[in-house]
């Protein structure tokens, strides 16, 4: 039926004030307790999320990834000339070799002092040397080692790679800039599982925590309930709301960090009518049922709030005990007939 065909028969539908009950399904009007649903703003964010920054110095010779660019786990993400950390690196292995060759003869010194020295054929002065300068070969070989691991690890963070999969979301550093330990290089996200992120005024929070449940509904119409909540055990000191966040299912597709969504849970009963929006006539903004009086129909205005799941709440107009049309449009036809 066209938009235009319906208006014609709601105006004969309003000319007259009763139709024909025969046949028609009613619904008895009843004032019961309902779930009173809190519905909050809430944004989408990822779980894993994270800035990659370097962990050495010198030049960016390449980059392998930029924005919104999809990275495997483990890839490098750009590369940082290792020239400089090459070269020291050959240094301190150098030094290190060095370092052994000394302890060792040091060490064999050390041993045939030891073995001499209570024949009397080796000065108490000579001994204490000879152990000093064991000591210190010996530290001086450990201080060497040291300085190659650090600059093994220095090489190796020439190479900066994907600490998990994900999505590029910013490039802070061009191709050639020189960079130095500690700057940001590259942020992104892991689209393996996302969260809503709600803030839930001071007045539910108590009522959160004894029922920790949300109903999460997407802008594409897609919903998730979660128990898997992190309530946050302080409140913004400006808006004195709680922080949430809501985990949803891992590795569901088409979830946007930044997109919106709404958040939704049980703040306890409260009585109130609720009709299927089948119920309803609505023309210029105006609402009405057909009200059962006898074995007629009367078109009765109500209000009502905007449909839910296929549901209005009736915030006036009719009373519990009331028996209305199920299909306002069925009665509405049986009128034109």
């Amino acid at each position: 039926m066209t938009s235009i065909s319906r208006a014609f028969f709601l105006l004969l539908a309003l000319s007259s004030t009763q139709a024909q009950a025969a046949s028609v399904e009613t619904i008895e009007v009843l004032n019961k307790p309902y779930p009173n649903w809190v519905t909050l703003d809430a944004t989408i964010e990822a779980v894993k999320a994270a800035t990659v920054s370097a962990q050495t110095s010198g030049r960016i010779v390449k980059l392998n990834y930029d924005v919104n660019d999809v990275v495997p786990e483990g890839a490098a993400l750009l590369e940082i000339t290792s020239k400089e950390q090459g070269a020291e690196l050959a240094s301190f292995e150098a030094d290190l070799a060095k370092a052994k060759a000394l302890n060792v003869e040091a060490q064999a010194q050390y041993k045939r002092y030891k073995e001499l020295f209570p024949q009397g054929a080796i000065s108490k002065g000579a001994m204490d040397e000879a152990t000093a300068n064991a000591k210190a070969t010996e530290q001086a070989v450990s201080a060497a080692q040291a300085r190659v691991i650090k600059a093994n690890e220095s090489l190796k963070y020439t190479v900066v790679s994907a600490p998990f999969s994900g999505i590029v979301t910013e490039r802070f550093v061009e191709l050639g800039e020189t960079v130095s330990p500690g700057q940001a290089l590259l942020s992104g996200f892991s689209a393996s599982q996302m969260r809503a992120i709600t803030q839930v005024p001071q007045r539910y929070i108590n009522q959160l925590k004894n029922s920790p449940e949300f109903l999460v509904r997407l802008s594409d119409g897609r919903e998730f309930t979660s128990t898997d909540l992190t309530i946050f055990s302080f409140a913004d000191p400006v808006s004195h709301s709680y922080q949430v966040r809501i985990n949803l299912p891992e590795n569901e597709a088409n979830l946007q960090p930044g997109t919106w969504a709404k958040a939704s849970f049980k703040n306890g009963d409260r009585e109130k009518i609720q009709l299927p929006a089948s119920a309803l006539l609505t023309m210029n903004e105006l609402s009405s049922v057909y009200l059962k009086q006898g074995e007629a129909f009367v078109l009765t205005q109500v209000r009502v709030t905007e449909p839910l799941d296929g549901e209005v709440e009736v915030l006036a107009g009719l009373k519990s005990g009331d028996k209305v049309a199920v299909d306002a449009y069925q009665v509405l036809l049986s009128k034109k007939q």
